[in-house]
């Protein structure tokens, strides 16, 4: 019962310290932002109204790097997590700069090919170095879609980050998701990082949601917050008992996954590509419904906090319950994807 309340208590520090390292760092790099001149201005696809500082990744960062420091040197940190944790503050200080550059060098940024090509090389040392799918065989097709599955979810959550609070919102929730399966377990990096970046996503969003001291992530906040949960979500066992179980990161991230897919069908199906930017975002659709973007966060929040009990019920259940829980999701997700397709943009 001690080492539960002493795991408890690592693991709200680990939420708290990068929550109000963050409350405080955003407001500071937005006035740097704004003398910088790191300022997102809107085009025909950007849906903001007004210029924005973009500095809002770097809040996040920081508040979620030096909170694990912390944590590492001046708490009693178990230390079978240190090398996990090394190779996400590693792979994410890469991540981070990556989306950094490419935010200053807006409009035209990096180009898709130097994006891609940094993303990989980070996700395959990322995996080299043994965070990865473990239940899939042989090893090298573990390695390929682990490699793949870290950069989907990376760059998910830079696609969905349309609207105030959407991407970062869902990171927060996913988050906490993913604590709720692997709580009260001590022995896996998961739990420190899920804290940390729900921590610093959450301090982030309600300057994110202000108008009068509003301002952006930018790509450097959104591919960090996605590469960060593309770990955690390779760190818990899912399938002790049910198999179904290893669909339970799936439910996670369902939106930003969803959403990615849903645009990349969109525009290939008018001869676009994929990598493009459009406004054909699930979230835009149910704005044009006449739903206000605060309703959209509201719902999408919901829905995800809804998934992610949906989650952990499917790890803990027996296997009928799991086939009903899952079949009944998947059909949702489909009728829900039907429904929205045809809502002209």
């Amino acid at each position: 019962m001690n080492d539960l309340l002493e795991n408890f208590r690592l693991y709200f520090l680990a939420f708290l310290i990068p929550l109000v390292l963050s409350l405080g760092f955003t407001p500071l790099l937005r006035l740097l932002a704004i003398k910088s001149g790191h300022i997102d201005k809107p085009t025909d696809i950007k849906t903001h109204k007004i210029p924005t500082p973009l500095l809002g990744g770097a809040a996040i960062f920081a508040a979620f790097s030096i909170s694990l420091i912390y944590m590492r040197f001046y708490t009693s940190f178990p230390t079978g997590t240190l090398r996990d944790l090394r190779v996400i503050l590693a792979g994410g200080a890469v991540i981070f700069a990556l989306g950094f550059v490419d935010d200053m060098l807006k409009p035209r940024g990096l180009g898709v090919k130097t994006k891609f090509a940094v993303q990989f090389a980070v996700a395959a040392c990322t995996v080299y170095y043994g965070i990865r799918i473990h239940f899939i065989q042989p090893d090298h097709l573990s390695f390929a879609l682990s490699v793949l599955w870290i950069v989907g979810v990376s760059n998910a959550f830079n696609i969905i980050d349309i609207m105030d609070g959407l991407s970062a919102g869902q990171a927060a929730i996913g988050a906490f998701g993913f604590l709720l399966i692997s709580f009260p377990s001590e022995s896996i990096y998961v739990n420190f990082a899920s804290a940390a970046l729900a921590g610093a996503a959450m301090g982030f969003l309600p300057y994110n949601f202000s108008y009068r001291f509003k301002i952006f992530m930018g790509d450097s906040g959104s591919l960090f917050c996605g590469f960060v949960l593309a770990l955690v979500a390779m760190g818990t066992r899912y399938t002790d008992v049910n198999p179904l179980g290893v669909y339970a990161p799936l439910f996670i991230l369902a939106v930003p996954i969803y959403d990615t897919l849903f645009v990349s069908v969109m525009r290939l199906r008018r001869g676009h590509s994929p990598f493009l930017g459009s406004r054909d975002h699930f979230a835009l659709r149910l704005e044009i419904m006449g739903f206000s973007r605060r309703r959209i966060v509201s719902m999408t929040s919901a829905v995800t906090l809804m998934l992610s009990v949906f989650a952990w019920l499917i790890t803990q259940m027996p296997l009928d319950w799991g086939v009903v829980i899952v079949g009944v999701l998947a059909a949702e997700f489909l009728l829900v994807g039907a429904a929205i397709s045809k809502i002209k943009i």
